[in-house]
């Protein structure tokens, strides 16, 4: 082969690389999503009403555990908290309403499955909280296992992944129980009140708080067992890659923060800090936040305004009697692991 050819040759697969590369480029930073979001200046979240993770405040706010998360990428995306919109819908509304583009993520306690993955399309973030099905009885049944509840009336949201769980674990302990399916889940306390079922079956976190508005908390209990396991994390709709890695990367902040020690209260004395990582993470060198397209300081301002993801935890959970159990980072014993900001 003459030199010519030869570096004809290289030249061709240098542009057939450029090519290739601004395919790629284009696949990650083109999104639909993302775009909407910016074009309509707020991004549209779609949340539930369980005390601690969401609900409204006597002035209207929406308050809770995820509802900080709206608030953190709102920072992300914008440098401001503020610029998000929370609508309550009910399990059965939200999915659809994620597919259709009305929603543009959920942090509603979505429960990661292969089922709306595949089937739906939907992409999810890291999980931001381990639970698992729980069953809320009444004391005076006393039963103090899932499994005494033979024969039990239990009252289940449908469109939910409760439905299904709850009947396989009848079935593979060889009990019976009569389902009543309960499409609103403001109907479960007077279901549980007034008799009409035996007992109530949620995500755990749900039960909680579904405790708490008893008229007489202590006359009920949840049951020990865990019926399921059910990540929940942050959904969106396929097809923005770029729009999926700030909702993971602004979660993965949260952690990370929280593994170095960094809070709301101290994250200015870490903009002192020598480690580069650190210096990476806060933006005091712009150059990698830069490379990423986004602001310098944006996982500072998430620190800053909403906390590490243990504050998070105990501003809402905490005072509900939450243990962090499972949502304990890596270095406690749980499952809360970011990988590497670099």
């Amino acid at each position: 082969m003459s030199t010519h050819g030869f570096i004809g040759g290289i030249a061709k697969l240098a542009a057939a690389s450029l090519v290739a590369s601004a395919l790629i480029s284009g696949t990650a930073f083109a999104g639909p999503t993302l775009d909407k979001i910016k074009q309509r200046g707020t991004i549209k979240v779609g949340v539930g009403t369980t005390p601690g993770f969401f609900s409204p405040d006597s002035n209207g706010r929406w308050q809770g555990f995820f509802i900080d998360y709206g608030r953190a990428l709102s920072i992300a995306v914008f440098g401001n908290p503020d610029k998000v919109e929370f609508t309550n819908s009910s399990p059965q509304q939200r999915l659809p309403a994620l597919q259709s583009g009305e929603y543009d993520i959920l942090l509603s306690g979505v429960t990661v499955t292969a089922t709306r993955a595949f089937k739906l399309g939907f992409h999810f973030g890291p999980t931001l909280f381990y639970d698992g099905q729980g069953i809320l009885v009444r004391k005076d049944l006393g039963v103090t296992k899932a499994a005494d509840l033979d024969g039990a009336t239990i009252g289940a949201q449908s469109g939910t992944t409760g439905e299904l769980n709850v009947a396989d674990f009848f079935r593979k302990t060889g009990k019976t129980f009569k389902p009543v399916t309960i499409e609103d889940t403001g109907q479960f306390i007077a279901a549980l009140e007034s008799g009409r079922v035996d007992a109530i079956t949620q995500d755990s976190s749900d039960l909680v708080g579904k405790r708490t508005q008893l008229k007489k908390p202590d006359d009920y209990i949840i049951l020990p067992e865990r019926l399921s396991k059910e990540p929940l994390a942050p959904a969106i709709a396929g097809g923005d890659d770029r729009w999926l890695e700030i909702v993971n990367w602004t979660v993965n902040a949260t952690i990370q923060a929280e593994e170095w020690g960094i809070t709301s209260a101290n994250v200015d004395q870490f903009l002192k800090s020598e480690d580069p990582a650190i210096q990476r993470f806060l933006g005091v060198d712009p150059a990698f936040n830069q490379a990423l397209d986004l602001d310098p300081k944006w996982a500072y301002n998430v620190i800053k305004t909403v906390g590490n993801y243990g504050e998070i935890f105990d501003r809402h959970l905490k005072p509900l009697g939450w243990d962090r159990g499972y949502n304990r980072l890596w270095t406690n014993g749980g499952l809360l692991y970011s990988p590497p900001f670099r």
